[in-house]
């Protein structure tokens, strides 16, 4: 796990655009359909590294979507999408992964009767640097000291926010450079949303590059810097977190209540 540096010209709030030089992970006009479905339309995002950044909107706006033509599980009908300067639209997920891009799944998706450390092994498929692959185990026990006592537990017999550690854990085996995170607060209890956000917070300020789609529009905004709105498919809004959390329309729409995905 070796997440990007920041340095003097990491996005801040005001200027997170233009103290890059190029997104680390784009799209450019992108339309995606489910068969016939226009799903999502025109759609520009550009995600600078050391970012913490945040997707919002209602029911089937089109965020999981997003995620999946991202990471190449779906491709895009028009539009391209760029990792690194590169136009990955015929790339599978598996060399999208490989290039440093890796997400959390909705529900956390884990192996449930595997171990915790078969999981997290599997976050490391790709790889081949025995040394760095158990470095980054241990960073991932510093990082979640219960997936350390946990290790030879079935996934499927944590609790939730167990196996939300257990999730992000294995992410992080596969050493990406930008986390993308599919509604990372479902599921969990309460109590547990604010300690999973100062989580991911805490992955952010080591230096990782990252992408949340979530549900409570409120928390995400709270520790993003930036963020966009969509509504059936489209981008509505697109602003520095700071500012949409004063946006008027957002506020009607999705602010002091959890959207529901």
């Amino acid at each position: 796990m070796s997440p990007d540096t920041p340095d003097a010209n990491s996005p801040s709030s005001a200027q997170p655009a233009s103290a890059q030089s190029e997104p680390v992970l784009e799209l450019r006009r992108v339309n995606t359909h489910y068969g016939a479905v226009h799903i999502l339309k025109d759609v520009d995002l550009a995600i600078y590294s050391g970012e913490l950044v945040c997707l919002l909107g209602g029911n089937a706006s089109g965020k999981s979507t997003t995620l999946k033509t991202l990471l190449g599980m779906l491709k895009p009908t028009s539009g391209e999408v760029v990792l690194d300067g590169e136009v990955v639209n015929d790339q599978p997920t598996s060399y999208r992964v490989a290039r440093g891009v890796t997400m959390v799944p909705e529900n956390r998706r884990l192996f449930k009767r595997l171990t915790v450390r078969e999981n997290l092994e599997l976050g490391a498929f790709l790889r081949t640097d025995a040394d760095g692959i158990a470095a980054d185990m241990e960073r991932v026990f510093e990082l979640f000291p219960r997936v350390k006592e946990r290790l030879n537990q079935k996934s499927g017999t944590l609790s939730g926010g167990e196996q939300q550690m257990v999730a992000i854990g294995r992410a992080l085996m596969a050493n990406p450079r930008v986390l993308l995170m599919d509604e990372p607060s479902m599921g969990l209890a309460p109590a547990l949303v604010q300690q999973n956000f100062e989580l991911i917070q805490q992955i952010h300020q080591a230096g990782l590059t990252v992408f949340m789609v979530e549900q409570n529009a409120n928390m995400a905004l709270s520790i993003a810097d930036r963020g966009w709105v969509l509504q059936t498919g489209r981008v509505v809004l697109d602003d520095t977190a700071e500012n949409l959390r004063t946006h008027p329309d957002l506020q009607a729409s999705y602010l002091g209540t959890a959207e529901q995905h």
